[in-house]
């Protein structure tokens, strides 16, 4: 048995957790080859092949009423899109042309499918969309387990408080879990936006994701050590090991405790400049979190989710309950809904798109709502309508000069005429914004700034687009610097434009929630900064321990050194003199 056996993986939810392993072993469905089959067997195949789907649906029928009926219910939509993929046409309609065309056996056809669509996804270079994979794995299984009639495995009632270590962690899993038991998930697959990390940061439950091995390394019983703060699993550690940990554990217990006096306090600096803090959401799971952590309302709401793993585009009806469902839960804080950022390298299954180059600067976003206007005005009826609901802002993506804004805006109009025409209710003075993330739109901001409401700066891909830097490739990712002179400077010439047009500005980048810029951001003068909701407190504790003059003055300073990392020297030492004067 080794010991102090140390592995490295992607932290996903903070925290420390100690206790034994709970090995889930889930024996995966192994498809060596198909079989050819004569054509009079063809039309049996495909039928074998629905009666499995359907018997998957009952199956995840029966899962989400015993979610819902545990008082879940914020997980009730992920088994709603579970339930959308199995009518997918890419998985449907493919898998029966694979039978019928290949003259091949059902279970090998679902294979071929399955290897298809998981291809399409490791091409995507959004790392949220890219995660969804998990989700077809997951339901392909499933399947495949109905074809060939093997029972379903599902986690096991925990008696005592576990590890819970698995190779992944599906939707149904993470949602049907005895949360009283379990103290902390680690697991083979998994990134920083799979389920399995979303669902334990609402739960704020220590978890590691993406270890690769830790199922051939944990047995049940072995003891554990999760530590979510820096992404690293201990398998039997040491006494010595136990010790230090478990002061760790202590130590940022108390921290945590420190960080919630925060909560209910504004996010004002020593000498009264007062940031709002919002947070940032995909899913509807995760509001308790962002209201249990002090945020003052949502600065980016992520709406792709809606248009994924599914056969049909989202009706108008399914857009409003969703929207309407969050502005309500929020409400009186505000909720800022940004349209689709699909198209391009986001995998949407309903409309097919040319294959794209370079995909990251092709028909995607904002471009991608003005080719397929249809879709776009779905979508701007039920934002516009759930506005009737609680204080909504509308984002638009991805913006890069000004003509994109007078389409807009004329579509917008003919939307809101519409309603009138309807005596449908919206908010006739709903504010409308932009995210600034291309170098185009920095250049031209002052222009752009006379005709919307508030910018929002997407720091992820402005960085990017201006730095010439993919971030999901592993040989140029090192040159990705928040700090880089030239970003710092362009973030400094949008607020200067929207301040100059007595706009408002937010950052809803990653950028927005390290704790460890907030002198920069402040110096520069934002007004709203947008994270995840683990990170607001950390943030405003730091905005509460700077001046706004001396931030500005700190600002004179970094402007004149060269490079991101003197910049980031330098800041290092400011936050800690901030933390500990």
């Amino acid at each position: 048995m080794k010991e102090n056996f140390l592995l490295r993986g992607i932290e996903v939810s903070q925290g420390v957790a100690i206790g034994k392993a709970f090995l889930l072993k889930r024996s995966k469905v192994e498809v060596s080859k198909y079989s050819q089959i004569p054509p009079e067997e063809i039309p049996g195949e495909v039928e074998r092949f629905k009666a499995a789907i359907e018997e998957t649906r009952r199956n995840l029928v029966a899962v989400r009423e015993k979610i819902q009926q545990k008082g879940f219910q914020e997980a009730s939509h992920i088994m709603d899109a579970q339930l959308m993929i199995i009518e997918d046409r890419a998985l449907v309609d493919r898998t029966i042309q694979h039978i019928e065309e290949d003259q091949i056996d059902a279970t090998g056809a679902l294979k071929n499918t399955l290897q298809d669509i998981h291809k399409a996804f490791e091409d995507i270079g959004d790392e949220y969309l890219r995660e969804r994979k998990s989700d077809i794995d997951f339901l392909g299984e499933r399947i495949m387990r109905n074809l060939l009639g093997k029972e379903q495995e599902f986690i096991g009632r925990i008696q005592d408080k576990v590890i819970l270590v698995a190779n992944d962690l599906s939707p149904v899993d993470t949602a049907n879990l005895d949360v009283t038991k379990v103290l902390g998930f680690v697991t083979d697959r998994g990134g920083k936006t799979s389920h399995t990390a979303i669902m334990a940061r609402a739960l704020e439950i220590p978890a590691v994701v993406g270890l690769e091995s830790i199922t051939q390394e944990v047995n049940t019983g072995d003891m554990v050590i999760v530590d979510g703060i820096i992404g690293v699993v201990i398998v039997n550690p040491t006494p010595e090991t136990l010790r230090e940990y478990a002061d760790k554990k202590l130590r940022y217990e108390d921290l945590e405790k420190e960080l919630f006096k925060y909560k209910q306090l504004p996010a004002e600096t020593k000498d009264g400049f007062r940031i709002k803090v919002y947070a940032n959401i995909e899913l509807v799971e995760e509001l308790p979190s962002v209201l249990e952590h002090g945020a003052e309302g949502i600065g980016l709401y992520r709406t792709e989710f809606l248009y994924l793993n599914r056969k049909n585009l989202p009706t108008e009806e399914e857009h409003f309950a969703i929207y309407k469902s969050v502005v309500e839960k929020i409400s009186p804080y505000p909720v800022t809904i940004r349209t689709i950022d699909l198209g391009g390298d986001k995998f949407i299954s309903q409309i097919e798109l040319a294959e794209e180059m370079n995909p990251a600067m092709g028909l995607r976003a904002i471009r991608f709502c003005l080719k397929e206007v249809d879709i776009f005005k779905t979508q701007l009826r039920a934002i516009l309508r759930a506005s009737a609901f609680g204080k909504v802002r509308l984002m638009f993506p991805m913006i890069s000069g000004f003509q994109e804004i007078v389409q807009i805006k004329s579509i917008l109009q003919e939307v809101k005429e519409d309603l009138v025409k309807k005596n449908q209710s919206f908010d006739s003075e709903l504010e409308i914004g932009i995210m600034i993330e291309i170098p185009s739109a920095v250049t031209i901001a002052d222009l752009l700034a006379r005709e919307v409401d508030f910018f929002s700066i997407g720091t992820n891909d402005l960085i990017q687009y201006s730095l010439a830097i993919d971030r999901v490739n592993e040989h140029v990712s090192y040159l990705y610097e928040p700090l880089h002179p030239a970003v710092l400077r362009l973030i400094s010439n949008v607020i200067n434009a929207a301040h100059n047009a007595g706009i408002r500005v937010s950052m809803c980048g990653e950028m927005a929630g390290e704790s460890m810029y907030v002198p920069i951001l402040v110096g520069l003068g934002l007004d709203e900064l947008s994270m995840n909701a683990l990170s607001i407190l950390k943030v405003k504790k730091m905005i509460r321990s700077v001046s706004y003059r001396e931030s500005r003055e700190f600002i004179k300073e970094i402007y004149k050194m060269y490079t991101a990392s003197e910049i980031e020297s330098y800041l290092r030492q400011e936050t800690l003199n901030h933390l500990t004067g």
